[in-house]
């Protein structure tokens, strides 16, 4: 068993060796709540729920940490006289919740608030400061009470993107006028008198709050410790925050993140889905109009770290993909009559998905060995295979766990769904008792007549041994109206 993952930093597909095999540790950059969630934001929490879950299938714990951002320039800058910057902040903040929770991603272990680790980034400043990396801007000029990281005190910055300092952009987070280098950025922020008092904290550079990318640094360090093994977030945000980030905690002498992963981006026609660029498609309105699990499976379904430009054919696909895998578990449910408990506690992950997701979290080769082994489960269930059948159930069953796609997982069951398919189930049964009675006494035309109007619903009829069962079939035949 060994597990490799691309290391952006390292440019190379690398072995994956735990600081502690007994824990892994990942920290992953979670959202500014200044607005809600659009898709993309959907996209790169999954991927790191995804990864969290195989790699806690390897090695059996994995202390997961994901910050809010609710403390920054966007979040001041949406806020109104209505809504102060902290309720606005909070509200977004439960959004993202809510829409994390939809799809089945995993709560972090930890998720810790910027607001909350304020001394601990003054802490890594003074350290910082004391070391020669970062410097307080004069008292009397107009960037007074800021405080900046000196990059050319680094000999490391821009080894994450593998930048020349020269041919970088200046850095836009603070007024340049108190700054000795243009590329210098902000690591705390004094207090401006355009910005409410709510948003400003006691240090010894003056009132003020932190840069964005000082914050990450001291709540890594706050709860994984000085070395961690995985540092995520997206693709966008290697730089300037995933390069800063790595400057500022080594210079500070803190081992950091022994490996960089990034997940791939949305796309709307090739261009990065961004709110700035108004191209988004907020994660509310998609959940509104599909199923939680189809999204979650259409999101989950390219690499990770390829982009991603999601249609409604994506989710048409995902839709359908879902179904065949909810059609064949619960046609072997009915067939095996095992108990569903038992089989998936003796289930063993079959090889080539393992070796997929060993392989830099192939999720597109895991998902052919899903749907492979759905099309040998139902052909073992004709040919009336049960051994076969029953081995095709558990590794589907243990498969769709790991993915978290697993339809008859309880957590996919709404209530307004539940009861749609409560008053369908009762209608279909009462026809299938009619259509059963009819065929008892020799009332073939009737018999057929039922049969004729399920099948013209879009529903499939399989008789048993053990009865009459029927599935949502999605094809319709042809009537007077659509011939």
């Amino acid at each position: 068993m060994t597990v490799q993952l691309y290391d952006t930093k390292a440019q190379i597909l690398r072995d994956f060796v735990p600081l502690d095999p007994g824990n892994v540790t990942i920290y992953v950059c979670g959202p500014t709540v200044q607005s809600a969630p659009h898709i993309g934001h959907l996209r790169g929490a999954l991927s790191f729920d995804i990864l969290r879950r195989w790699l806690t299938h390897r090695f059996g714990r994995v202390t997961f940490v994901r910050n809010v951002t609710d403390i920054d320039d966007k979040v001041l800058a949406n806020a109104t006289d209505g809504e102060p910057w902290w309720a606005l902040a909070y509200r977004m903040e439960l959004a993202f919740t809510r829409a994390y929770t939809a799809i089945g991603i995993l709560p972090p272990t930890y998720e810790p608030r910027a607001t909350a680790s304020i001394p601990q980034m003054q802490e890594l400043i003074e350290r910082l400061i004391e070391a020669g990396h970062a410097y307080a801007a004069p008292a009397d000029s107009d960037a007074a009470g800021d405080v900046y990281f000196d990059v050319r005190s680094w000999r490391g910055y821009g080894e994450l993107t593998r930048q020349s300092l020269d041919a970088m952009e200046p850095a836009a987070d603070a007024d340049p006028r108190g700054k000795r280098d243009p590329r210098d950025f902000a690591l705390w922020k004094g207090a401006k008198r355009e910005e409410p008092a709510s948003a400003a904290w006691d240090s010894r550079w003056g009132a003020g709050r932190p840069g964005w990318h000082i914050e990450c640094s001291a709540m890594s360090r706050r709860y994984l410790g000085p070395e961690f093994d995985i540092h995520g977030g997206g693709l966008d945000l290697r730089f300037p925050h995933h390069e800063n980030e790595l400057a500022q905690s080594t210079a500070a002498g803190d081992g950091f993140a022994r490996y960089w992963v990034h997940n791939g981006l949305v796309t709307v026609g090739s261009q990065k889905m961004s709110k700035s660029l108004f191209n988004f498609v907020l994660a509310e309105d998609v959940l509104r109009e599909r199923d939680p699990l189809v999204v979650r499976y259409a999101l989950a379904a390219a690499h990770y770290r390829s982009s991603l430009d999601v249609t409604d054919s994506s989710f048409d696909e995902a839709e359908a993909a879902v179904d065949r895998i909810r059609g064949f578990l619960e046609r072997a449910l009915r067939a095996l009559r095992e108990n569903e408990t038992d089989v998936r506690m003796n289930a063993e992950v079959p090889q080539r998905f393992a070796d997929a997701l060993d392989d830099d979290l192939g999720v597109p080769q895991a998902l052919a060995v899903l749907h492979e082994t759905v099309r040998d489960g139902n052909t073992a269930l004709d040919a009336g295979d049960r051994d076969a059948a029953l081995r095709a159930f558990s590794q589907v069953a243990v498969m769709t766990g790991i993915l978290g796609i697993d339809p008859l997982d309880p957590q996919w069951a709404s209530t307004d769904a539940s009861a749609e398919a409560s008053a369908l189930d009762t209608l279909v049964q009462t026809m299938i008792t009619q259509r059963a009675d009819a065929r008892a006494a020799k009332d073939w035309a009737t018999a057929d007549r039922i049969r004729d109007a399920i099948a013209a619903a879009g529903i499939a009829l399989e008789d048993t041994a053990d009865g009459t069962h029927w599935t949502l079939s999605g094809e319709r035949p042809p009537t007077k109206e659509n011939s």
